[in-house]
């Protein structure tokens, strides 16, 4: 991926007033000399071209490729033929009208400068000038990882005009008009009765030229780093309720740069937040000679850059196990500079040629990216590059799973560098873990390997990739937990702990997902488990270290990916209740792209910039959240974790995480949508009264929810989770209801309900949109799976609105929805069918509840008392049921006995008490 630095640049004279508002004219001085190319020989990257079946699956196809292409570092990809997808930049009311803004480069310094502090000593050199028309320069700390006081002193790339694409395009043309004119033998400008064009191997010669001889003074404009959330995105985005048009196919693709990072089986599918320039891409907008310049991505991820239109884009690639001799090679070619500014390498603002670079051993490959084409950078692999003519092209990250161990190295080495990180590590990984765990034990539930689960399924096993990359990092914590001095307790980690804010070790900025180490005196402060004893000074016995999984769970996990079963069901019943399946995720984030709750890389890389409406939300929905938490929450009970050595230290914590880190999550996710406003809040609530059907909108939610169509009865399965007091739960149960569609809450559609077999874990219920079955949402409780799928629907209707959600009125009749009344399980008529597969009554929770209701409440205290003293109902040796049915028994009318008579002979269950009732049936019959 490109990317720039904003730092305090050398100014240069000005041609032109700095208070000019218009774009800029070009005022060229110097030329092109051909006689002169420094065009650097080096050898071609690959090029790939994807057959149509190959193209359906970027990831797979990013796998096949790796092995060919990734000891070059980068590599180039042609689409097939006929994918073209259409550039909304070419719109009028963007190409014409929408401005963005650029950076000044100064191509004669990104390789041959002094230091800042040694160059007012320097020696002038004679330089030919290009004048650009404007330089007026200021400091954007915006874009700067340090202070303002640190960038003093620092070179970099200043702010320069802004411009619309079509005033851009046509600076870079009159641009390389006058750059590359010709003259013939007389002297005269052939370029005035034809206009030259120069090739690629001649703009790259003449870039060298500059760059490594430096006599000319060349300053050029790049729009770079361009929030695609703010100025547009070159591909066409999804939008649901829209019209269906040739764009659909373009906006659902995986090609497309908007769904890339959090496709299934990329392991960035697991951060919340919309990273720009990570999960989000960046747009750039070039002109001739525009650089980026030497870098590696941010934790070494791979980055995968389309260039929508204009001219080509040039690009050298380093392959990543020659990453070290290339950061030798450069502190040893540059050394002032590398002195002055030790981390220069994360400035990206350096170049150094090719050329030099093979002369240290560093092998270097070239590619040459046309419009419509791709490149793809590997892990740690450093590239660079320039344009050659008006261009634009947009940039994302993805990571496969085999990225994470290069994830992994990156942050150790961020750590010891004492470098912010941009996400974190090891959320992605238990994510990824988590994941992979889920579709094991899918596949040994129902046999069916879809292409999602067998991506998953190839990187676990003993020698799995993922599984590899767990263990390791299981075995670097529990390492640093034994490290850690006697007397330190364990607690367990708040699932929330780092969902409102990121936590970092104090001292080296690691990420602190997985563990941290705090103390009594300073309880707000954390460290990383390597930098514990460095808090503070109070005595261990005050300190303690929280820990999200302990590390027996942990060690679990490993077996889980190793095929263990049993490890299997323990693990897949916590991904349910920790983090939603990634494929419901994935489906979300490819229909709402938009977010105001974001980060940003560069210097905001790890700051999110929170907006008072979207506080507003936050808080409303917390609240909401908060009243239905004994409903969402499932109950692991109190759990206890060991101090290292002493037990007697231990404190214990109640986990809660089940719908702790859902509801964090949900927030979160609410307000990274909360932007888009497709439908004004008036319009959302009048279609959604016209959905409902009438004013009461509780009332036609209510006509909603009864209307459900019985598809398939099922069988009955005589286990104890296979019903409740509630309702019984046919395994093969299936049902349809018409309710607000999550995918466009202005229309109505059907769902399917169906109960499935989980094994050991009894019933699974799910709930899938009939049109679009991928949108499904899955839960072993019933009332927990209709929860899922109204908090999407509360989050599509946010989405649309730029209202407070307090003022949404429409959001307050899905408070009320009931599971068991959606999937139809206590509807009359469903009633009826289900009760009679179990005519003896095998399902003694529910007809014992069953029971209760028909003849009344339980026994008093004061009944219970009196039997007890009669020798009756509560006598001790009898089970619970039995006292309770003999309660009854004595409140019961006539004509209830006859009832019970009935329901209690359908299974000879209790002979005492058939006996009994039978009995008081008898002397019924025979009095008078």
């Amino acid at each position: 991926m490109e990317e720039d630095s904003e730092n305090q640049s050398i100014k240069r004279e000005s041609s032109v007033e700095p208070d000019s508002s218009s774009p800029p004219s070009p005022k060229i001085t110097a030329r092109w000399n051909p006689s002169e190319p420094c065009r650097p020989s080096v050898d071609d990257a690959p090029i790939f071209y994807p057959t149509n079946e190959d193209f359906d699956d970027p990831l797979g196809y990013i796998e096949k490729l790796r092995s060919k292409a990734e000891s070059y570092g980068i590599c180039r990809i042609v689409p097939p033929v006929a994918w073209r997808p259409p550039c909304p930049l070419k719109e009028k009311n963007i190409w014409e009208e929408s401005k963005f803004p650029t950076r000044i480069q100064l191509i004669d310094l990104l390789q041959n400068r002094e230091p800042i502090k040694k160059s007012t000593k320097s020696k002038k050199r004679k330089r030919r000038r290009v004048k650009t028309g404007y330089t007026r320069r200021k400091r954007d700390s915006g874009g700067d990882t340090s202070s303002s006081s640190d960038g003093e002193g620092k070179f970099g790339f200043q702010t320069g005009p802004d411009f619309t694409l079509e005033e851009f395009q046509k600076y870079d043309e009159y641009f390389k008009e006058c750059y590359f004119q010709a003259e013939d033998h007389t002297g005269s400008k052939a370029f005035e009765s034809k206009k030259f064009k120069p090739k690629v191997k001649d703009i790259e010669g003449e870039y060298w030229r500059i760059v490594e001889q430096a006599t000319d003074e060349v300053e050029v404009y790049y729009g770079a780093d361009l929030e695609t959330k703010k100025f547009g995105s070159g591909f066409p985005k999804y939008s649901p309720g829209h019209l269906k048009c040739e764009a659909d196919q373009y906006s659902k693709c995986g090609w497309n740069l908007n769904n890339l990072s959090r496709l299934p089986g990329s392991v960035l599918a697991f951060e919340s937040c919309d990273i720009s320039g990570v999960i989000v891409p960046w747009l750039y907008v070039g002109m001739c000679f525009s650089t980026f310049c030497w870098h590696v991505e941010d934790h070494h991820l791979y980055s995968l850059n389309y260039l929508h239109t204009g001219d080509p884009k040039v690009w050298y690639g380093i392959p990543g196990n020659h990453y070290a001799s290339f950061e030798t090679a450069m502190k040893k070619r540059l050394p002032d500079l590398f002195e002055e500014q030790p981390d220069l390498l994360h400035q990206l603002v350096t170049q150094l040629s090719p050329r030099i670079l093979k002369e240290e051993g560093v092998p270097v490959y070239r590619a040459v990216q046309r419009s419509g084409e791709f490149i793809l950078t590997f892990p740690k692999a450093y590239h660079s590059g320039f344009n050659c003519g008006f261009n634009c092209a947009e940039a994302v990250n993805v990571a496969p799973v085999d990225w994470l161990v290069h994830g992994q190295n990156a942050v150790e080495g961020y750590s010891k560098q004492r470098r912010k990180s941009s996400l974190s590590h090891d959320k992605l990984l238990l994510g990824a873990a988590m994941e992979a765990v889920y579709s094991l034990w899918e596949l040994s539930l129902f046999k069916k390997k879809t292409p999602v689960i067998a991506r998953w399924k190839r990187v676990c096993s003993e020698d799995g990739l993922l599984t590899k990359a767990v263990k390791k990092r299981v075995q670097m914590e529990e390492e640093r937990l034994n490290n850690l001095q006697d007397g330190f307790s364990l607690l367990k980690m708040e699932g929330d702990f780092d969902i409102k804010r990121e936590r970092e070790c104090f001292l080296c900025f690691y990420d602190l997902h997985m563990s941290a180490s705090s103390c009594k005196c300073s309880p707000n402060r954390f460290a990383c488990l390597t930098h514990a004893k460095d808090l503070c000074s109070c005595e261990n016995k005050e300190r303690f270290v929280l820990i999200r999984h302990t590390l027996d769970e942990l060690r679990a996990l490993v077996k889980a990916l190793e095929g263990d079963p049993d490890a299997i069901d323990e693990w897949a019943s916590k991904c349910r209740d920790q983090y939603p399946p990634q494929h419901q995720r994935v489906k979300e984030y490819s229909y709402l792209q938009a977010s105001s709750f974001s980060k940003s890389r560069g210097s905001s890389k790890v700051q999110q910039r929170e907006q008072s409406n979207l506080q507003s939300v936050s808080e409303h929905l917390q609240s909401d959240l908060t009243t239905n938490k004994e409903v969402q929450l499932k109950q692991d009970g109190d759990q206890n974790v060991n101090c290292i050595n002493d037990k007697s230290a231990v404190t214990d914590v109640k986990l809660g995480e089940g719908g702790k880190f859902d509801e964090k999550k949900i927030l979160v996710e609410s307000q990274n949508r909360h932007s888009v406003s497709d439908v004004g809040c008036s319009d959302m609530a009048k279609k959604l009264d016209g959905c409902l059907e009438g004013k009461d909108q509780e009332a036609a939610t209510n006509r909603l929810r009864h209307s459900v169509e019985l598809l398939s009865t099922g069988s009955l399965v005589v286990k104890k989770l296979w019903c409740s007091k509630q309702a019984i739960y046919p395994k093969g149960f299936k049902s349809r209801v018409k309710f607000l569609s999550v995918l466009d809450p202005t229309k109505l559609t059907n769902y399917i309900s169906e109960v499935l077999d989980a094994g050991l874990l009894g019933p699974l219920f799910r709930v899938s949109v009939e049109d679009y079955p991928t949108e499904n949402f899955s839960n072993v409780s019933v009332e927990k799976c209709w929860q899922m799928v109204t908090q999407r629907l509360k989050l599509e209707i946010i989405k649309r609105c730029d209202q407070p959600v307090s003022s949404l009125t429409s959001l307050q009749p899905l408070e009320s929805i009931n599971g068991h009344e959606m999937f139809g399980l206590i509807s009359p008529h469903v009633i009826k069918v289900v009760e009679s597969l179990d005519p003896k009554h095998q399902l003694e929770e529910y007809w014992n509840q069953k029971a209760v209701k028909l003849f009344g409440a339980e026994p008093t205290k004061e009944e219970e008392k009196d039997d007890t003293e009669k020798g009756g109902a509560s006598d001790p040796s009898l089970d619970r049921d039995t006292r309770l049915l003999r309660g009854l028994l004595k409140k019961a009318t006539p004509e209830e006995l006859v009832m019970m008579h009935g329901l209690l002979c359908g299974e000879a269950r209790n002979t005492e008490l058939t006996e009994e009732l039978s009995t008081l049936v008898d002397k019924m019959e025979k009095s008078p």
